[in-house]
């Protein structure tokens, strides 16, 4: 009896295998992320030939196209000055949102004068980058392409899925903080 236990004790440690990893039900090829990435360039394709034909089309404005996507065109100048906005300065601006086809979207009166701390502060990435672009007293017109402004989700108000977006901004005033000041 002690002999046949001995061999069911050793049969069953040897035929127990170790544990099985459980398999997914569905593998992923990524190719939703391939799509996605396929379509956003067809869409920034489009909506940059869309913002050329308008460049084109405003033969009395010399544009400029900005490292991060945008493009402007300055309606007031400083000469001046030679200090652009740096992270923590707080700036005093105004701007309004509109269409390609200027369609008010939010007018300079809806938005207000605006103070913000430059990238300390939440504001759809061109215009974060705009800010950094104008000098006080300088005034421009931005063209921002969807992918720099509101994206895909919009504002969850007035601008929707994928709008690009054209911009004026001012800069009233400029508060350099302490370490922006050179000596």
């Amino acid at each position: 009896m002690r002999n046949s236990l001995i061999i069911l004790l050793f049969l069953g440690i040897w035929s127990c295998k170790g544990p099985e990893p459980r398999r997914p039900v569905q593998t992923k090829s990524g190719s939703f992320f391939k799509e996605s990435i396929e379509r956003s360039k067809k869409l920034l394709a489009v909506e940059e030939k869309r913002i050329q034909e308008i460049i084109k089309n405003d033969s009395l404005r010399h544009y400029t196209h900005s490292a991060n996507g945008s493009w402007y065109h300055y309606h007031i100048t400083n000469d001046v000055d030679t200090y652009v906005p740096k992270e923590n300065d707080l700036v005093v601006m105004n701007y309004d949102l509109r269409t390609l086809d200027n369609d008010t979207i939010y007018s300079l009166n809806e938005i207000g004068t605006r103070s913000y701390k430059v990238d300390k502060e939440k504001l759809f990435p061109g215009l974060r980058e705009a800010v950094k672009i104008l000098k006080e007293g300088e005034k421009a017109t931005f063209l921002f392409p969807s992918s720099i402004g509101f994206g895909y989700h919009g504002d969850d108000n007035k601008i929707g899925s994928n709008v690009p977006l054209k911009s004026t901004i001012s800069i009233l005033k400029i508060e350099k903080q302490e370490e922006n000041v050179e000596n």
